[in-house]
């Protein structure tokens, strides 16, 4: 049949066509499924059929985008690095920009800690830690010194960093002028002069109305001399951890899709005044359970007739001191409860 005939019987064509057409397949969908080889990464160590995620989720070219980010910031410490921030199995504004960061850096020689206000055991931190557990096959663990990744959202751990951690910091909110000037182009500009007076005069009003600065967290610090740096809603009684830590510090904001970084050994200082020192908090109690008067502590109520104690923010912390033997004077009262196993040293 030529060309010709073709375009002027329409019908013929059509009919020579579906006779020349090849029968199609019995085989359903199912059979298809069924009899397709299973790939070796879809299985974990126990045999278990895993969806068909990539390495720790995202995308190696997604990676590749994010470690360039991260070399570029640790390159200018304290200096916001847009990047392209993805969508993730978590709402944006609940770790994204960690989780992120995590999946870029993390292999299979590491062993991830994930904490949430510095407890092991919350919604968030076991969340995450599943995640990793599943779509990378990472070893988790609870103790600061084992772990070579810590992710956590506003606290570092009381027991010391050393050199070859990574800490991983959930940010919301990367801008430390941003509730000062709201407008990006401003703030940007004031990053590249140095302009931050009007940081300093917001703490010189919190002086004159109140007698000190009452900001408690996410207090403004300075980075290695150069740019004022949020270092996320930590307490302020954590900022000078940040100074000269030997471990690498990265801080991921996913829902502004900002990343910045402290290299180790950075200098880090928290604003002030000279006749206004920057202070930390102080508590008139020790940690009910372990007895530690070097940590931060977070309000507990214990009963419902408004019973209140004292307890460490860093479960681990406390629970490493409660083992070492350290009693408080409330882990009776709590272990009779329920609230807490006392262990035996």
């Amino acid at each position: 049949m030529t060309i010709a005939t073709l375009s002027s019987h329409p019908e013929e064509a059509r009919r020579a066509v579906s006779k020349d057409a090849p029968a199609p397949s019995e085989t359903s969908f199912e059979t298809r499924t069924a009899s397709a080889p299973q790939d070796e990464g879809s299985r974990d160590r126990s045999g278990d059929t895993k969806p068909a995620y990539n390495y720790a989720y995202l995308d190696e070219q997604t990676k590749r985008m994010i470690r360039r980010a991260l070399l570029k910031s640790v390159a200018v410490p304290g200096y916001q690095v847009p990047f392209g921030s993805r969508e993730m199995p978590l709402a944006r504004g609940w770790g994204t920009g960690g989780i992120q960061i995590t999946a870029a850096i993390i292999g299979p020689a590491d062993t991830l800690k994930v904490i949430d206000q510095g407890a092991d055991d919350t919604t968030n931190a076991v969340s995450i830690r599943k995640f990793f557990e599943r779509t990378a096959d990472a070893r988790t663990s609870e103790a600061t010194e084992e772990a070579t990744i810590i992710q956590t959202r506003h606290r570092i751990p009381e027991a010391p960093l050393k050199a070859g951690q990574v800490m991983v910091y959930q940010v919301p909110m990367p801008e430390p002028l941003r509730r000062l000037e709201p407008r990006e182009a401003e703030t940007r500009k004031m990053h590249a002069w140095a302009e931050y007076g009007l940081m300093q005069v917001k703490l010189y009003e919190d002086i004159a109305r109140y007698g000190e600065i009452t900001k408690t967290y996410d207090y403004p610090v300075m980075v290695n001399h150069r740019y004022v740096m949020a270092p996320s809603p930590i307490p302020k009684f954590d900022n000078p951890k940040m100074h000269m830590s030997p471990a690498l510090q990265l801080f991921g904001a996913g829902r502004e899709k900002r990343i910045y970084a402290l290299p180790p050994y950075t200098s880090v200082r928290s604003l002030d005044f000279e006749d206004h020192p920057f202070r930390i908090q102080s508590w008139s109690q020790p940690c009910g359970l372990c007895g530690a008067a070097d940590s931060y502590l977070d309000e507990v109520v214990i009963d419902d007739r408004g019973g209140r104690m004292f307890v460490c923010s860093d479960s681990h912390y406390c629970e490493t001191r409660r083992a070492e033997g350290h009693r408080g004077t409330m882990l009776g009262d709590a272990a009779a409860s329920g609230l807490v196993e006392e262990t035996t040293p």
